[in-house]
């Protein structure tokens, strides 16, 4: 997770443009990572129910983002 790291650190930066870029950065990892545990969830039998609970957000709102991959 150097990466992730890195970026929140540059996230804090007294420069708007280095904090903001690395806010963006840190945006885009985040969706990847939560894809890559939506499709493991999916994979091991869970529900849209069950993992829209963990993420805290409504059945049809996970469903609607990842039901068609």
């Amino acid at each position: 997770m150097t990466e992730a790291t890195d970026l929140a650190e540059r996230a804090g930066d007294r420069d708007p443009r280095v904090g903001l870029r690395a806010v963006a950065a840190l945006r885009r990892l985040l969706e990847q990572l939560e894809a890559v545990q939506v499709r493991s969830a999916r994979n091991q039998g869970w529900s849209w129910q069950e993992i829209a609970a963990e993420l805290g957000v409504t059945r049809q709102a996970v469903h609607k983002k990842y039901g068609r991959h």
